[in-house]
């Protein structure tokens, strides 16, 4: 099970961090993603970190204002956004691979665990 946490209302240039509690299944020896679904839009890859937080991926979107970072011991991905824009309002979703001790990967269809969703909404 996959819980998000931390969405709210923010200004533009703002920040939120959102965290993902995970529980129930080996997640800490899974890649962990987090992805967005804007107003009317696809859901989107925005960021992921390896089973062992050695490396990370973003989407070009977000690189150098979001940062994805995870701790195994307590079995939480977070999500610190910075620079916030409109652009970013949605909902975001955290979101597990399907297998364990793989690398990094941004496609939609290798995530088999996924929470309810947090919204995030950046006001101009």
């Amino acid at each position: 099970q996959l819980v998000e946490s931390g969405g709210g209302l923010v200004q533009a240039g703002g920040s939120l961090r959102l965290s993902c509690a995970a529980s129930g299944r080996t997640f800490s020896i899974r890649t962990m993603g987090w992805f967005r679904q804007g107003p009317g839009k696809e859901r989107e890859f925005v960021a992921a970190i390896t089973w062992s937080g050695d490396d990370t991926k973003y989407a070009y979107s977000v690189k150098g204002r979001f940062t994805i970072s995870r701790d195994n011991a307590k079995n939480t991905t977070d999500l610190q956004m910075n620079s916030l824009k409109p652009e970013d309002t949605a909902v975001y979703y955290c979101a597990a691979d399907g297998r364990t001790y793989t690398r990094l990967t941004d496609d939609r269809r290798a995530y088999k665990h996924w929470g309810q969703g947090t919204p995030v909404t950046v006001s101009p």
